[in-house]
């Protein structure tokens, strides 16, 4: 790689992780966010909500779609995602 690549590469990386930042931040927002919802839950049957899981992919399809993202791409996360927050909320589950 010539010095001049690797110049540009090392800003793009340093943007990346700038961004990487930032994300960090939403997701503690987000885990906040679900901790208000898991105490508001009576039964662990009631983590795993299908319906929802469905609706929230296809917004995040619709939405990559209209952004020109690729679809694999934020559906894999997103999927990641509710599943990590799933196996959270299983750990974290108090029974009433």
């Amino acid at each position: 790689m010539s010095p001049l690549k690797r110049k540009k590469l090392s800003k793009i990386r340093f943007e990346l992780d700038k961004l990487d930042n930032s994300l960090i931040k939403v997701i503690k927002k987000r885990t906040n966010l679900v901790k208000k919802v898991l105490a508001l839950k009576d039964k662990k049957n009631q983590i795993i909500d299908q319906k929802r899981i469905k609706k929230i992919l296809n917004n995040i399809k619709k939405k990559s779609l209209k952004n020109n993202i690729d679809p694999k791409i934020t559906n894999r996360i997103w999927k990641n995602m509710i599943w990590a927050y799933i196996d959270f909320e299983k750990r974290n589950f108090k029974k009433k």
